[in-house]
């Protein structure tokens, strides 16, 4: 029986976010991360979009990205970047430390750094990024953690920056769509893996458009994409150095 999806459900966790999640299949998740998110993430749309226009001048490009897991979406970005000839830091944060542990552990020289760290240490200590973004973060935190990340992600941006939050939209086609698409998979690319049962559960604690729009301060944009995607947008309108 398919749960009902009419409304988020924030009681239920993540199998990977329990402290006590089997390491062997952790890993395997982390490693997989990227297979999933180039089929469901568009990470190159984001990429031409939003990165690659913001690399103007001699100063490096900043971008972090909060709550990175695996980190598959900072490395591919860093080798779009290295492809264009364009200079750039990239920090992976995530306040997991097994996932800053597997994500530098397979770096796979693209020259990410890696930080067990809350944005809030980040934004405390000064720090300014071009681009702050996030996949797949939103939906795991509650009222005050979502509110925190938002203001953090303002705080941390330099002048003329760009803060991105992507994350699924909860719906019952993006519930059975993406139950049918990795049925087939589940004993061969995803065995032994969290992603298939956690990628369900994830749907069911997602925003629709219109619940993450009263969700969120003023200033933030909502946007839909595809496939069943949702895009929480702030732009600093300062002007650049």
């Amino acid at each position: 029986m398919r749960p009902d999806l009419s409304v988020r459900d924030v009681d239920i966790r993540e199998l990977m976010d329990d402290p006590r999640a089997d390491e062997r299949m952790l890993a395997r998740t982390y490693g997989r991360f990227g297979l999933v998110n180039a089929v469901v993430s568009r990470p190159g749309l984001i990429y031409r979009r939003d990165i690659r226009p913001r690399a103007v001048g001699a100063r490096p490009l900043r971008i972090l990205d909060i709550g990175a897991g695996g980190a598959d979406l900072c490395r591919l970005i860093a080798g779009r970047l290295r492809h264009d000839s364009i200079v750039a830091e990239i920090t992976a944060l995530d306040a997991d430390e097994r996932a800053i542990r597997w994500a530098s552990a397979h770096d796979r020289g693209a020259g990410v750094r890696y930080r067990r760290a809350l944005t809030t240490e980040l934004a405390d200590a000064g720090e300014k990024f071009d681009v702050v973004l996030s996949n797949h973060v939103l939906h795991h935190l509650d009222e005050s953690e979502l509110r925190t990340v938002l203001d953090d992600s303002r705080r941390l941006l330099a002048p003329g920056g760009l803060a991105s939050h992507h994350d699924i939209s909860r719906s019952r086609i993006a519930y059975g769509s993406f139950a049918a698409v990795t049925w087939p998979i589940s004993r061969s690319l995803l065995a032994d893996s969290f992603i298939r049962e956690d990628g369900l559960l994830s749907i069911r604690r997602s925003y629709t458009p219109a619940e993450l729009r009263a969700a969120v301060p003023p200033g933030w944009t909502v946007r839909r994409g595809v496939p069943a995607r949702l895009e929480l947008r702030w732009e600093d309108r300062r002007a650049r150095p």
